[in-house]
């Protein structure tokens, strides 16, 4: 018999069957826990979703309304913005607490050099955004270069900055007429734009554009990709050709630069320039990522989902309000939802990819 009809008589007698792996059935709760690890967001918003019904129910008209659920985005676009710039940091596993006190800091410079040096508001207003991105320079050299625990740094950049604002400004006010009358444009995230009975303001709608775009950038871009990775293991993304400082560095210059124009809306949003405001924007931007699903332990998480988890706050905030209920039950629920999104971060990392 020849070697051909030898291969066909084997072929003819060889199984046809096409070879399978051994698939295991995921439990309905594996899957879930799979789903929510491709997708933080999903968290945050459904507990948005689920608060705006629950408080529509309760108060009806008095809640649904355009303005007061536009009410809600002119409340938290502070801590949005500064929300988005803390994002950043903790999407590297660090964590900035500064971030509050270069808000004020900036739009102190920009109010100063309007007022006490006689420069024209826009110069003032580039001054203060060139005073957040240096200050987000520094944290990311002593970060990156000189290989400090982010905790550390930016909670002694805190102390230096707060310092630094009140020892500048003399712990003096500009108010909110003069301002009106001699350098408007330091109030131009307060200007409202009214679609019937919503009121949108510059402050809520840049709130809103910043987080779009940033989400678009750490998901499409090289750069934003370098950062999760950052994140997830920096050894590992430095073997793989990523610039872990310059990228460390570009964060927290990014993040000062957020924070600089959170002191513009914040002018805005008071009308004045107030070197005793926005003290709590450092833990009030860590609850709006800890609530939203990005992980504290850097590498995982939405941006979007911060947006999320800051409205969650405004929602509850405005609801409890309208109900009469003490301020203080705020606090109380906010407090539990922290340790809840923690604790479901937690759940959510155990899943096998």
């Amino acid at each position: 018999m020849s070697n051909t009809q030898e291969f066909e008589k084997a072929a003819a007698t060889s199984p046809t069957a096409v070879a399978a792996f051994t698939t295991h059935d995921r439990s309905a709760v594996k899957q879930i826990q799979h789903v929510l690890h491709q997708s933080p967001w999903m968290v945050p918003l459904i507990v948005l979703i689920g608060s705006i019904l629950v408080f529509g129910l309760l108060l009806g008209q008095k809640f649904f309304s355009p303005f007061a659920l536009t009410l809600i985005l002119q409340q938290v676009q502070i801590v949005g913005i500064l929300g988005a710039a803390q994002s950043l940091v903790i999407l590297t596993a660090g964590i900035d607490l500064s971030v509050g006190a270069i808000m004020v800091l900036s739009s102190v410079v920009m109010g100063l050099f309007s007022f006490r040096y006689g420069l024209p508001t826009e110069l003032a207003v580039a001054a203060g955004i060139a005073c957040g991105t240096f200050c987000g320079f520094i944290n990311g050299f002593l970060v990156a270069v000189m290989k400090l625990p982010p905790f550390i740094v930016t909670l002694g950049m805190w102390q230096i900055v707060l310092a630094t604002n009140f020892l500048y400004s003399a712990n003096e006010t500009i108010r909110a007429q003069d301002i009106a009358e001699q350098a408007p444009l330091l109030q131009f995230f307060g200007n409202k734009i009214a679609f019937g009975g919503a009121v949108f303001t510059f402050g809520a709608i840049f709130m809103v554009l910043l987080v779009l775009f940033l989400a678009y950038v750490l998901k499409q871009t090289a750069w934003g990709r370098h950062v999760y990775a950052v994140g997830d293991d920096p050894e590992a993304a430095e073997l793989s050709g990523v610039q872990v400082k310059r990228t460390l560095i570009s964060v927290y210059m990014l993040s000062g630069l957020i924070c600089a124009f959170a002191g513009w809306a914040l002018i805005g949003r008071i009308g004045s320039v107030s070197p005793t405001s926005g003290q709590l924007g450092n833990i009030e931007s860590i609850t709006a990522v800890v609530i939203g699903g990005i992980s504290l332990f850097g590498g995982r998480g939405s941006i979007m989902g911060m947006l999320f988890g800051a409205l969650i706050v405004g929602v509850f905030s405005l609801g409890l309000r309208l109900l009469g209920a003490d301020a203080q039950w705020t606090y109380l629920l906010i407090g539990v939802l922290i340790i809840a999104a923690v604790s479901v971060d937690q759940w959510i990392r155990k899943v096998s990819v």
